[in-house]
């Protein structure tokens, strides 16, 4: 019998098992990865945010800190699952230059 050539980790396997949950067929499957995917850009850019700023979100430490953040922009990504429309933090002096994600990319 053929070993599977896809090996996957412990913690693989329980994102496995998570996404099997509610899945009815592969559309489903692909759905869910591009909402994961488009969900994995955000947070990753929320945390170069966070790092930028030198403080998490709603914390008193960005009170009077000369920058702080100042909403989203939109941003339509492209990747191996189809279109995903994402929130882009930006920050209130425009300095804010994401690294996952470029400006303008």
């Amino acid at each position: 019998m053929k070993q599977s050539k896809n090996i996957l980790t412990d913690k693989e396997m329980e994102l496995v098992n998570l996404l099997m949950q509610d899945c009815q067929s592969t559309g489903d499957i692909q759905s869910k990865l591009k909402r994961l995917f488009a969900g994995t850009i955000e947070q990753m850019l929320e945390a170069e945010m966070q790092d930028h700023l030198g403080y998490e979100k709603n914390s008193i430490e960005g009170n009077n800190s000369g920058n702080s953040r100042n909403g989203y922009n939109r941003k339509t990504i492209i990747s191996d699952y189809g279109e995903s429309e994402i929130a882009v933090p930006r920050d209130r002096n425009g300095e804010f230059e994401p690294k996952i994600l470029e400006k303008r990319q």
